[in-house]
């Protein structure tokens, strides 16, 4: 019961007045927050393009991880001693749903004839789809309080900004740092360069798979390094070292040349302005400002390949490229409408690749596993608002804001590329699938304890 035992999440600080006098607390066990922050370093900071040694599937070690948090979450549901949440919520029932479609499509697609490379494939999409819900769902259920969501998403932060730090030396000194995170036991899947040029400027990738998918990491992590900033500079506590992990964190989306992080860090302007007070709103223009004359004077010309992107936008032969599959897509999915032909067996270079998400999941998950996809996200931006309007903080309020903002990116970014095929970006967004759960939980149990305090102390005035 060792390993089911790391899962408990009750915060077990217990108070030691009696033995080391007072204001001092014992120390912190390990808990879901804590194998999931261990998920998230391992996650950001290992190259994408490593997986284990001698193991017949690509399975990377966050992969390993999670899939160990999920049968640990598993194991601790039999008993009712370890502090994990029980109950349905929102959040838990939607992926319990993609969870099912999951096994569904894969059950179908398997059942009759696959040749042997895409029934492999197939098998090993259905590891990290289900290594990525059932690590959403531990997080959902396991992590507790917001003293334990901030050490996770502080985590978050900082793992960005090392990896935003990595990119910023490929941009500016064209220096890979990541040629020297070859580990023993890992061997690489990928020859692919992090280093690639376009309008006559390197695109970086950082530790991740592809600069698209780095830029689209940035514009996620990046509500969150400010959502920090603020809070710090609110309770009067330093914020300087949050305001430099946004600032690492927005100049990596720079270097990555990337349309489709812009475009979710759009989307992220318009949840946060239309929900953060007139004073926040200047504030965050006027940064805004001053960063990009920044980046003007360190990448002289950066600004204008993101300018040349959206103002060619017509001619660019990547968006020709994204849009003149459909038909194939269409004749694809008339033949399999539901369930789909199988996840992971649509591939490159035996299959047309679809630079589309949506498109893609139809293709291999059918109907319902797209939808069952889109209501995940859906469902967990919900929570996330659901838990701003009961927030009895103002912390809790900010929280919930910063991340429905956060978990509107992917799903801009799934009609610009394949986001599910990145491991980084996909883990990241399940993650903050299940944070916006945990945030339920916990804005859920202090509203409810709040009016239960209330309603003792109206009976006892009467």
């Amino acid at each position: 019961m060792a390993g089911v035992e790391a899962v408990s999440v009750v915060t077990r600080r217990v108070e030691l007045a009696d033995l080391a006098g007072p204001g001092t607390a014992a120390r912190q066990r390990a808990d879901t927050a804590t194998i999931a922050s261990l998920w998230t370093l391992t996650l950001l900071l290992l190259p994408a393009r490593l997986v284990y040694q001698g193991v017949p599937l690509s399975i990377t070690p966050a992969s390993s991880i999670a899939l160990a948090l999920g049968l640990m979450w598993a194991c601790a549901h039999f008993s009712n001693r370890l502090g994990l949440a029980k109950g349905r919520t929102p959040v838990r029932t939607a992926l319990f749903v993609h969870a099912v479609a999951m096994i569904a499509t894969y059950g179908y697609g398997t059942y009759a004839y696959l040749p042997a490379d895409e029934l492999g494939l197939a098998d090993h999409a259905f590891i990290l789809i289900m290594a990525n819900i059932v690590f959403a769902l531990a997080v959902c259920d396991g992590v507790r309080g917001m003293d334990r969501l901030d050490r996770l998403l502080r985590t978050v932060v900082v793992g960005g900004a090392v990896i935003a730090l990595v990119g910023a030396f490929q941009f500016l000194l064209d220096l890979d740092l990541t040629r020297y995170l070859d580990l023993p036991g890992l061997r690489s899947i990928s020859d692919d360069a992090a280093v690639i040029e376009r309008s006559g400027l390197r695109r970086v990738s950082s530790t991740a798979a592809h600069p698209i998918e780095f830029g689209v990491l940035c514009a996620m992590i990046l509500p969150i390094a400010a959502y920090y900033g603020f809070r710090a500079r609110e309770r009067g506590e330093p914020a300087l070292r949050w305001w430099l992990c946004a600032g690492l964190v927005a100049a990596g989306l720079m270097f990555s040349v990337s349309r489709s992080a812009v475009l979710g860090l759009a989307g992220v302007a318009v949840v946060l302005l239309c929900g953060w007070p007139a004073r926040r709103r200047i504030q965050t223009l006027v940064v805004a400002v001053v960063f990009l004359a920044g980046i003007r004077v360190v990448a002289p010309g950066l600004l204008g390949a993101f300018y040349g992107l959206f103002a060619n936008a017509g001619n660019d032969d990547s968006i020709r490229y994204r849009t003149h599959d459909y038909a194939v897509a269409a004749e694809e999915i008339a033949r399999h409408p539901w369930l789909g032909r199988g996840a992971g067996t649509w591939y490159a270079p035996k299959h047309q690749v679809f630079d589309n998400q949506y498109i893609l999941s139809t293709v291999e998950t059918g109907y319902i596993g797209v939808t069952t996809l889109v209501l995940a996200f859906l469902v967990a931006i919900y929570a996330a608002l659901r838990a701003r309007r009961i927030g009895a903080d103002a912390g809790t309020r900010d929280l919930g804001l910063t991340l429905a903002a956060c978990l509107v990116v992917p799903l801009i970014g799934a009609a610009t590329f394949d986001l599910m095929s990145f491991k980084m970006v996909a883990g990241l967004s399940f993650l903050l699938i299940g944070v916006a759960g945990a945030l339920l939980r916990t804005a859920s149990a202090t509203a409810s304890a709040s009016g239960a305090a209330s309603g003792a102390a109206t009976a006892g005035t009467r």
